[in-house]
């Protein structure tokens, strides 16, 4: 399935029914590991163990390193951008083209060409026609092949996805959601934005998808997991979890490598359970507040010359047969 605008066709998932092993977790279990806020994270899977660290920012040669290591034998390599707000005014960016400009000529400038972009949703603030196409063809600058996109909540406004699936859906199954495979690894791209009452929900219809298009798959088959709103309880007070990602977390369980990339929260968030890594990505556009230091995720306005500390980019490198996954976080400043 696709969910992308390029001139390439891409493999479908194989869509046989055999179930897949589910074991429960509590949401218990899914919150007890601790996280961290801030720096570069760099991601290892080695014999199905994922481990993450903190690349010390004092320490750019251990990054740089880092980030050498995945780029120089890597044979798959892509960006994650999220939360441009395409249409944002106010105080915390007054100029959110600019900055998406900025991540856009990073990603043009990392000294290498992506195999393919990732959006990770919230392209646009208002979801009107005029902000999809101009963050459309604003995407097309994107030196790689490929561009995915998930929605945002602030793409589904007021339609349920309507405008943001006529722009970006092309392909996708049912409100948006698909899967592809490439380099060894099978992507899947989840819509949980467009149920929300407290928190984000994927539905039924979007677990069964899940469960056949992972059904014909090797447990060793790293699976990378797209969404918007966190796949984990980061902070449901606010909306920063999935009222039902536990059933899509337990047929993962039988993978020995799996990566859930997610948007939202604009500002970077990493944890680990198991087998199961997720990573919330910063934002192109403006800051929020860390869970609970603010009486809502409200845009947070900072010095000028701080908001390109708390924007970035995301760079992944995975190099097939060795099963390296690597992750690395870049700041616009």
């Amino acid at each position: 399935m696709t969910g992308y605008y390029d001139n390439h066709d891409i493999a479908s998932a194989d869509d046989a029914e055999r179930p897949a092993a589910e074991h429960g977790m509590s949401r218990r279990q899914l919150m007890r590991h601790a996280g961290w806020f801030g720096g570069a994270v760099v991601l290892t899977v080695a014999s199905g163990e994922v481990i993450s660290h903190i690349a010390d920012s004092r320490e750019p040669d251990s990054m740089t390193a880092a980030g050498a290591t995945a780029a120089a034998n890597s044979s798959l390599r892509f960006v994650q951008v999220s939360d441009s707000h395409i249409g944002f005014q106010g105080p915390a960016n007054t100029d959110v083209v600019g900055s998406f400009t900025e991540a856009i000529n990073q990603v043009n400038s990392l000294g290498f060409r992506p195999d393919f972009v990732m959006h990770s949703g919230d392209l646009t603030h208002l979801s009107t026609a005029g902000q999809f196409d101009q963050v459309k063809q604003m995407l097309t600058g994107m030196q790689t092949d490929r561009v995915f996109t998930v929605p945002g909540e602030h793409d589904s406004i007021g339609d349920a996805g309507r405008a943001y699936r006529k722009t970006f859906g092309m392909g996708t199954l049912g409100d948006g959601w698909y899967s592809f495979d490439t380099h060894g690894v099978h992507f899947i791209a989840l819509v949980n934005t467009l149920s929300l009452e407290k928190l984000g929900h994927l539905g039924n219809d979007q677990i069964d998808f899940v469960r056949k298009d992972i059904a014909g798959l090797s447990s060793d088959t790293p699976i990378v997991v797209f969404s918007h709103i966190p796949l984990f309880a980061m902070y449901p007070k606010w909306g920063w979890s999935t009222d039902d990602a536990l059933k899509v977390i337990a047929l993962l369980r039988r993978f020995s490598s799996v990566t859930c990339l997610n948007g939202h929260v604009h500002q970077l968030f990493t944890k680990t359970d198991g087998n199961i890594t997720f990573h919330s990505a910063t934002t192109t556009a403006y800051p929020l507040p860390k869970p609970g230091r603010a009486p809502a995720p409200t845009p947070q306005v900072v010095p000028a010359r701080q908001l390109k500390g708390a924007l970035g980019i995301r760079t992944v490198g995975y190099r097939q047969g060795d099963r390296e996954l690597a992750i690395k976080d870049q700041r616009l400043a």
